[in-house]
């Protein structure tokens, strides 16, 4: 493959498309990004219909041969905000080219969050468009704005494609990878997200008695709430397997043997035990056994010698599915367990409905994922992060989340921090990927 294909992917990476509040600049960094993407796919701007939604998000519509069911692929445009560029190795927005070989990589915010999957699916379908090829039905094109920020645009998306009647029969967004030794002498395995957890954010708020710092009260707000975090850090809810977990793990024990591949094999007769495995090997894998609640904002009084009347935090909570923002307070509510504490949700959504690991979608996508990524075994998982694609529940019931990328844990890790980067062999095999699926739409 082409070095120009790389070369039109960093000059991609050169705007910052931001999206959080605050941001500078955003309207001139996205005209500039839409007008790139003219320049780089001229088949794509010549043959799909464009329309922008939202002010900012891009649908393009790949007319198909036939009035089947259309498909849809996806990515955002929108990075989010660089803290300290003075912490980075490589300048975040000038998409350098850096090592030799395998270690020849892309160095930028959103080379993997997301932009490279959007670059490969223009590339994807402008090489298709090239060689001829039509799509048997339609084939939609969809690019949020402001992922990072709530999915406004993808939402707004929704909705159009609803009351055009639009139900696909496949959607992808981003999402799992591949990724080697998800367990110890495992070899490379494709998560494909089936379902995602739900999200909200919680208040806890405690308004007691305040005063001078020099003659505290004891029981005061801050205690109180104090209390209230420690018993929610305590008594985290009770771990358990759900169906795509246990579909993670017969297909991860298929290719393992002795006892520790039986068990995995039969994880839904061994779901209590190996639940509590699951919870204590890690914190990822912990994560996809129960609700998690993360306290990320204290707030208490504005002087430093003043007791404050009003404290508060803020709540991360992320919902299993199986469970419901309601049901999530309600477990919150019941692990406080004090009148004084008073718990408000800011905002949330439940848990994505699960789509099915089987069916000709997922076999579009296993054998796209076996084309470009021969080594691989594909399985179901829960993404625990929360994606533009689970807007799409409401028009399809067959909404998957991955990316073709063979990630290694320190560029996992590097996605919405410091040196964000993707090799250019993983970028071209995610090309690859987007062609494989193409051609069977």
């Amino acid at each position: 493959m082409s070095d120009a294909a790389v070369e039109r992917f960093r000059d991609l990476l050169r705007y910052p498309t931001f999206s959080h509040a605050g941001a500078a600049d955003v309207a001139e960094a996205f005209a500039g990004f839409h007008a790139a993407l003219e320049r780089h796919f001229p088949l794509v701007h010549e043959t799909l219909e464009r329309e922008v939604v939202a002010g900012r998000s891009l649908l393009y519509r790949w007319r198909g041969t036939g009035d089947g069911p259309a498909a849809v692929l996806m990515a955002h445009q929108d990075v989010v905000a660089v803290d300290d560029p003075d912490r980075w190795s490589h300048p975040p927005f000038e998409a350098l080219l850096v090592g030799e070989g395998e270690e020849r990589a892309v160095w930028a915010r959103g080379a993997l969050d997301d932009k490279a999957a959007l670059g490969a699916i223009l590339e994807a379908v402008e090489s298709r468009l090239a060689a001829g090829f039509t799509p048997a039905a339609d084939v939609y094109l969809v690019f949020g704005h402001d992922e990072e920020a709530g999915g406004t645009g993808a939402e707004a998306i929704v909705a159009l494609l609803g009351e055009r009647g639009v139900r696909p029969w496949l959607v992808i967004d981003e999402g799992g990878a591949v990724m080697d030794g998800l367990l110890p002498g495992l070899g490379p395995t494709a998560v494909v997200g089936v379902t995602e957890k739900g999200a909200m954010n919680v208040e806890l708020v405690v308004e007691q008695s305040g005063g001078h710092a020099a003659i505290p009260l004891p029981g005061g707000s801050t205690a109180v709430l104090a209390r209230a975090i420690l018993r929610l850090e305590n008594q985290p809810e009770a771990p358990h397997l759900i169906e795509p977990t246990i579909g993670l793990l017969a297909a991860l024990g298929a290719r393992m043997g002795g006892v520790r591949g039986w068990l995995l094999r039969h994880a839904r007769t061994f779901r209590g035990p190996l639940a509590r495995t699951l919870a204590g090997s890690s914190p990822q894998l912990a994560a996809m056994t129960r609700t998690t609640r993360a306290v990320t904002q204290l707030r208490g009084s504005s002087s430093m010698n003043v007791v404050p009347e009003r404290a508060s935090a803020t709540l991360n909570v992320r919902i299993l599915p199986g469970a419901t923002v309601a049901s999530a307070v309600a477990d919150i509510e019941r692990v406080i367990d004090d009148p004084d504490v008073r718990v408000r949700v800011i905002e949330g959504w439940d848990p994505a409905p699960v789509s099915p690991a089987d069916g000709p979608a997922w076999e579009a996508i296993s054998a796209s994922i076996g084309d470009a990524f021969p080594e691989a075994a594909v399985a179901p998982y829960v993404m625990l992060q929360a994606s533009d694609s689970r807007h799409f529940a409401a028009i399809s019931e067959h909404v998957y989340r991955f990316l073709p990328f063979d990630l290694r844990q320190e560029e996992l890790q590097s996605i919405h921090g410091i040196d964000e980067r993707i090799r250019v062999s993983t970028y071209h095999r995610a090309i690859a990927f987007f062609e494989a699926l193409v051609a069977r739409l």
